[in-house]
């Protein structure tokens, strides 16, 4: 299969694409901000949208809506660490306006830019260009740069923030940082999976390394191996049945991860296992 440009393509560009989510959603499941890489994940669709409807390109509008929606959920929030009041907000202030964008999309749309709108809500990673792969490589590396260098601080202030603030940490501004490399990862991610699957590759992943490690720099490694190790898998499926769908496969993968990393925990230490599952 590495014969093919399309699949050397997808697994340079998913490789990377693993690589950011990996890594961030290991301080969003931390920091318990899953649901705000789900509201991410529909602003960029609403971004996308609203560009193709004001003529615009799509991937500009795309990286702009998520980076911003990111940074506002942080300017909103207390200490920038959004609260569900916050996300939902911005949650149902953007599924407004995708519907609105969308009513206005189908009804003066090219059939071209319809197909570009599914390609940025479900992803298309065997339809990645070359410029695509470079951008999605240069972007993960920034990324990842910016968190691992943040990372020693982001790590204190998302386990305990009060005491951060009282060591001197700008606990707000390490929140604000990270909310908005969130919001470039999803819109990265949504050229490859799609908006709407794009919380897979970010949560499950990183939930298998936190059940199997404590260690915050293992986990992270972990992490990242598991949502590259990941694209790979689903990938390799879409190709030997086309059939298949190799975001979903991608997604599938992720989420089997989880379940053997849950299921090892379960079998290794029960008791634990239920009283972490136990009703409050």
């Amino acid at each position: 299969m590495f014969a093919h440009e399309f699949m050397r393509n997808a697994l340079i560009a998913g490789s990377f694409v693993g690589l950011a989510c990996g890594l961030v959603g290991y301080f969003v499941v931390l920091r318990a901000q899953v649901f705000a890489g789900d509201a991410l994940s529909h602003v960029a669709f609403t971004g996308a949208l609203a560009a193709a409807v004001l003529g615009y390109d799509i991937l500009a509008g795309l990286f702009l809506a998520t980076v911003l929606g990111g940074a506002l959920m942080g300017l909103l929030g207390e200490r920038a660490r959004a609260d569900d009041v916050v996300i939902g907000s911005l949650f149902a202030w953007t599924l407004g306006l995708g519907v609105l964008f969308l009513s206005i999309f189908t009804t003066k749309s090219s059939a071209g830019n319809g197909t570009a709108g599914v390609r940025v809500l479900f992803g298309s990673i065997f339809g990645l260009s070359t410029t695509d792969v470079r951008r999605s490589v240069v972007l993960a590396i920034v990324v990842s740069c910016l968190l691992l260098a943040i990372a020693r601080p982001l790590l204190f202030a998302s386990l305990d923030a009060a005491v951060a603030v009282a060591q001197g940490l700008p606990v707000r501004t390490l929140g604000l940082a990270f909310l908005t490399l969130l919001g470039l990862v999803a819109a990265q991610a949504s050229q490859a999976v799609g908006a709407l699957l794009f919380l897979g590759l970010l949560a499950a992943p990183a939930g298998a390394a936190q059940r199997i490690t404590a260690n915050p720099y293992r986990g992270l490694f972990l992490s990242a191996l598991f949502s590259v190790g990941s694209v790979w898998a689903g990938l390799t499926l879409g190709y030997v049945f086309p059939t298949l769908p190799p975001s979903s496969m991608i997604i599938a993968t992720a989420v089997g991860i989880y379940v053997l990393a849950l299921t090892a925990t379960v079998v290794r230490d029960p008791r634990g296992a239920r009283q972490r599952f136990m009703p409050l």
